[in-house]
Parts: C-alpha cells; structure tokens; sequence
C-alpha cells in the first residue's frame, strides 16, 4: 500500500522512466540496420556476441544458445520483449506482467555478466564490481512489482474498472435462489 501521493507519484514516474528504457533498447534493437554519421549501413543488432561474450554462472547455457539454431530466434525475440515490456510499464497495461517481464529479462541480463573483477571494460560508462546498472535496474523492477502501481495510475485502472462493472452487471443479472 503506497502511503503518500507523493510516493505514488514517484513510483509511477519510475515505472514510465524503466519502461521508456525497455522500449527505447527494443525499439533501437528493431530498426538496425541503419546509417552511421559518415552514411554507412550499421550491421544489424544481434545477440549472439553478448550470449558468446557471457561470463556469469549461466556462460555455458548462453554460449550454447549463441551457436544453436535459436541465435535466430533470440535475436527477434529480445528486442520483442523489450518492446512489449516498455510498453506495458509506460502504458500501465498489463503492468504485473509487464514488471514480471522486467525482473525475468535483467535478472538474464545480470546473470550473463556478473561484473566480478572491479576494472574498467571497453564501452562501459564507469567501472564496476558485482553492482552494476543492470542490477539497479533489475532492484527498481523489484520494488515496481511488488508495489502493485497498476493501482495507481494507467490503462489497469480502466480495465479493472470495467472488469468490476460486469462482474456487478452479472450479479445484478442473476436469477435470485429463495431459501
């Protein structure tokens, strides 16, 4: 239960902040190919040199998904769900299974690699050890399922609404059983 307006105020910013993430990530991902500054194609985005670059507890199974024949499959499925999650955390649709969604794609994420050593990596924006923005992200996923902000704000609150209004017309509607 939110205690303050401000508090739902807040939570409901960070789940539309998260979501534009997850559809910004799924829609870039989507486009690919496109142009670079000097006009030429980009290759288009693929998932198989994060899953063979994987180094967390799960390496082995996302090495092998990386030369299966799902690489294909992975590729339109990621950036899918990306978008789907996105979605459902701005619109506020679906938003439980939209936050599932969130938690289930960081913790895979997360678990890929692990910043175990502490030092600096080739594209990476600071140095980290075990904590990362993944992680974060993944903790903000957490405390957005489990405060149930669909109650809040969003398309949810129109569709229970709906949801409740024929469930009443159904008990208005049923034939009254004497005693």
């Amino acid at each position: 239960m939110i205690a303050t307006r401000g508090q739902g105020v807040a939570l409901v910013v960070l789940r539309t902040l998260l979501g534009w993430h997850f559809l910004y990530e799924g829609y870039y991902k989507l486009v690919l190919p496109a142009w670079s500054p000097a006009g030429a194609p980009l290759a288009a985005w693929s998932a198989g040199g994060y899953l063979r670059g994987a180094t967390g507890p799960l390496a082995p199974v996302f090495r092998t998904l990386a030369a299966s024949g799902l690489a294909g499959w992975i590729d339109l499925a990621v950036p899918i769900a990306l978008v789907l999650v996105g979605l459902s955390l701005i619109l506020g649709l679906f938003t439980r299974r939209g936050c599932q969604g969130a938690v289930l794609l960081l913790a895979l994420f997360y678990l890929a690699a692990i910043p175990l050593d502490g030092v600096p990596r080739p594209g990476a924006e600071g140095t980290y050890l075990l904590v990362n923005k993944t992680l974060v992200e993944l903790a903000a996923a957490v405390v957005l399922l489990t405060s149930r902000t669909e109650t809040i704000a969003g398309l949810d609150l129109l569709r229970g609404r709906r949801v409740r209004a024929a469930q009443r017309r159904d008990l208005v509607d049923q034939p009254k059983v004497n005693a």
